[in-house]
């Protein structure tokens, strides 16, 4: 039973570990596009000019650029959580 447990709880922390490394990754995007996309709605909503790439182009060059500032430090961030993995299924004995 105790065995069970633990593998309960190791399992609730490599699910808790997934989801905040996902969130790292993902988030500086998307507040990037939600920040953008205000930005160029209320520019439209003022102007009166509803123009369909103007909302788009904007939003797609600013996530674009943030993905590319961020690449480095992401895949820093992956090969650290590839490698907790790892260390988890070498203590396991499944490598």
């Amino acid at each position: 039973m105790l065995l069970q447990q633990d593998l309960d709880l190791q399992i609730a922390d490599l699910a808790r570990e997934l989801f905040f490394t996902a969130l790292v990754l993902a988030g500086p995007v998307l507040i990037v596009g939600l920040i953008v996309g205000v930005a160029v709605s209320l520019f439209q909503a003022l102007t009166s000019v509803q123009e369909q790439t103007m909302s788009l182009v904007p939003k797609m060059f600013a996530v674009i650029l943030v993905v590319l500032l961020l690449l480095a430090p992401a895949l820093g961030v992956l090969r650290d959580y590839a490698l907790s993995i790892f260390e988890r299924l070498n203590a396991f004995g499944l490598s």
